[in-house]
């Protein structure tokens, strides 16, 4: 069950916001400074030979998707999926606008498949665009393929959203699939939009029928503990920054003014 391991993409912010745009997308142009919101994403394709129903045209039936690295609901962050199959399916440009992103077909060839994700604007106002080359065969077993064993190929990558905007690090400090970093108490946020957190359990992947294939991403784990200490860290010196600020401003505060120059 090959899989690839890991990587690190880096959204990229753009400004959001101008005087005549609602207050969604002002709350949005706000954003935390020197913080950075890790979502974990696993991107693959489950194919199943369809044996004594497999004909010359449609050999298998397949399914491409995105999922959470521990199968939670990406929808707080995931707005809709475009997967751009190959030229000779009818429509090939398929849009799911709802967790759980995944769409599948049926046919006999090995293609590559564009994945983009389009985020909320309070996340990200750019496209995401993944690759993912669709396998059938399995290169570790013979052949005769078996209707019951799927060939799953599958990728595991860490979007990185930097400076997050408010809106968007409130709507996700407590969601169970993304790596949020805990803020010193200096830091004067709301509490997280529980109610955003418990809509996304509708595109929870934990039953899928075919969850059993799925790749457990054990390295993945230890990745993002890493990366969660290292948030830690940066936390901790930003909090060490503001408190040496604050000296220096008590003791600018106590010096004794300078007399003014006698005007002549």
């Amino acid at each position: 069950m090959p899989h690839t391991l890991p990587a690190r993409i880096r959204s990229h912010n753009h400004s959001i916001g101008t005087a005549t745009e609602d207050s969604e997308k002002k709350g949005s142009s706000m954003r935390v400074k020197d913080v950075e919101i890790c979502v974990p994403i696993v991107y693959g394709t489950m194919s199943f030979w369809l044996g004594k129903k497999a004909s010359e045209s449609q050999s298998h039936r397949w399914t491409v998707y995105v999922r959470g690295a521990t199968n939670e609901d990406l929808g707080a962050v995931i707005k809709r999926v475009v997967f751009q199959l190959h030229p000779s399916f009818y429509n090939p440009v398929r849009v799911v606008e709802s967790p759980p992103f995944e769409l599948t077909e049926c046919g006999w060839g090995e293609f590559e498949i564009v994945i983009s994700l389009f985020f909320h604007t309070y996340a990200c106002d750019k496209p995401l665009n993944l690759y993912h080359h669709l396998k059938l065969y399995s290169e570790d077993e013979p052949r005769p393929q078996s209707t019951k064993k799927p060939v799953v190929v599958e990728s595991y990558n860490e979007i990185v959203f930097p400076d997050p905007s408010n809106d968007f690090f409130y709507r996700v400090q407590n969601h169970p699939a993304i790596l949020v970093p805990s803020l010193p108490a200096s830091f004067d946020l709301p509490p997280a939009l529980l109610q955003d957190v418990n809509d996304t359990k509708k595109g929870d992947t934990k039953d899928h029928q075919q969850s059993p294939w799925f790749t457990n991403f054990s390295e993945a784990d230890e990745l993002l503990k890493l990366a969660a200490a290292r948030q830690q860290v940066r936390v901790a010196r930003v909090q060490a920054h503001i408190v040496k600020l604050r000296r220096q401003l008590s003791v600018t505060d106590g010096l004794p003014q300078s007399p003014k120059p006698a005007s002549g």
